[in-house]
C-alpha cells in the first residue's frame, strides 16, 4: 500500500468517535466477529486484534469486537465464510493482498467468491513491503548482482516463498517480467518460517517475503535484504535499497490488510465501521502497536477508495500472471 501522510486531515479521535454515534444510529446490539483468515500469531491477526480492541468503543458503549480465525487456503476458507453470513454488521472479514488480489488471480479455483462483487468494503487498515532476501553467505550483495546471477546461470538458482499463488510467488514473477525475463526454479514452503530457515540453510539462492516476518532475521544476520519491493525505503531499514531504484524503475507490490463486510452491508453500517476503523488509525498507540506488528497504517480511507484500491490490486495481479504464463493447479 503507498505510503501517505497518516493524518494529513487533521481529523481528532474525539471528532471521529462522536461521528460513528451519528451514522443513521446504528449502534451494535450484538457481539460483532472480526474474522482473521490466517492462523494466529501473525501481522494480519496481531492486526486484527489491535483493531478489534480499539473498534468496539467507538461503536457504541457497550459494543465489542472479537477476532476469528479461520485459516486455510491462503484466506479463502475465512472469506468464503464472511460471505455466507448475514449482511448485519456482526460479521466482518480482515482481508488480505493474498485473499483477496494473489490467490483470486492465480488460484481461481481455490476463490469460490468474488474478491469484489461479493464483499461491501469498508476501509483500508495498512499494509507493508516485501524484501528480497538472499542467505548471509550469498555471493550477492545487491539486487543488480542477483539479476546478473541469475541471468548468467538460467534455470540454475531456486527462489523460495510461502505457497504456490501468494504475494511473494506473483511478486517474484513480476520480478522476472520487469527485468526482461529471468529463469529460476520456484520452490513453495509452508509458511514464512519454513522459507526463512531455508535461507539460512543456504538451500535457496533468494526469496520474496513479507519484511514484518523477515526483521528478527535481518537484524540477527540470519539472512541478508537487497531490496524492499515498496516504492520508498522502510523506515524500519533505511539502508535497504528499494527494486525501483536498483533493477526495475517504476516496480511496487506491498502487502494490505483491508475490512470487509459480507456483500449488501447496510449504509450505515458501513459508514459507521468506517468511521471507527478511522478514528483507530488516527490514535498513536494503535499506531505504534501496528507498525510493532509490521503493518504500516494507512491514511484515513472511504468506502469508496477502499473498493477502488480492491480493484486496482486484483488487475495488477492479474496482469502479472497473463504476463507469466503461469498456469497453476488450484
Amino acid at each position: 500500500m503507498q505510503r501517505r501522510a497518516l493524518l494529513a486531515t487533521g481529523l481528532s479521535v474525539p471528532f471521529l468517535a462522536s461521528a460513528v454515534r451519528a451514522q443513521g444510529g446504528w449502534v451494535p446490539d450484538r457481539l460483532i466477529s472480526l474474522v482473521v483468515p490466517f492462523l494466529a500469531g501473525g501481522s494480519t491477526d496481531i492486526a486484527g486484534r489491535v483493531m478489534a480492541d480499539r473498534m468496539g468503543p467507538r461503536l457504541g458503549p457497550n459494543a465489542r469486537v472479537i477476532v476469528e480465525n479461520r485459516a486455510g487456503a491462503g484466506g479463502a476458507i475465512g472469506s468464503e465464510w464472511v460471505r455466507q453470513r448475514p449482511a448485519d454488521g456482526a460479521t466482518l472479514l480482515l482481508a488480505t493482498a493474498s485473499s483477496h488480489a494473489t490467490n483470486p488471480a492465480a488460484l481461481p479455483s481455490q476463490t469460490p467468491y468474488d474478491p469484489v462483487s461479493d464483499f461491501t468494503p469498508i476501509a483500508m487498515l495498512g499494509g507493508g513491503p516485501l524484501v528480497v532476501v538472499v542467505p548471509q553467505a550469498s555471493p550477492y550483495r545487491t539486487m543488480a548482482e542477483l539479476v546478473a546471477g541469475i541471468r548468467a546461470r538460467p534455470g540454475a538458482l531456486s527462489w523460495a516463498t510461502s505457497g504456490v499463488g501468494g504475494v511473494g510467488h506473483l511478486t517474484g514473477e513480476y520480478l522476472k517480467i520487469a527485468v526482461g525475463g529471468l529463469q529460476a526454479e520456484h520452490v513453495p514452503y509452508r509458511g514464512g518460517s519454513a522459507v526463512m530457515e531455508a535461507l539460512a540453510k543456504g538451500e535457496v539462492a533468494y526469496s520474496f517475503e513479507v519484511l514484518a516476518s523477515t526483521a528478527p532475521h535481518l537484524r540477527d544476520g540470519l539472512s541478508r535484504g537487497l531490496a524492499v519491493t515498496s516504492r520508498e525505503r522502510h523506515p524500519l531499514f533505511p539502508e535497504i535499497p528499494t527494486v525501483a531504484e536498483t533493477v526495475a524503475p517504476g516496480f511496487e507490490v506491498t502487502t494490505w490488510n483491508v475490512l470487509l463486510g459480507p456483500r449488501g452491508l447496510p449504509g450505515p453500517v458501513q459508514a459507521a465501521l468506517n468511521a471507527a476503523v478511522n478514528a483507530v488509525l488516527a490514535d498513536s498507540s494503535a499506531r505504534e502497536r501496528l507498525v510493532a506488528a509490521g503493518v504500516d497504517p494507512a491514511p484515513p480511507s472511504t468506502p469508496e477508495e477502499t473498493r477502488a484500491f480492491l480493484v486496482s490490486e486484483l488487475a495488477k495481479f492479474r496482469g502479472i500472471v497473463e504476463r507469466a504464463g503461469l498456469r497453476l493447479a488450484g
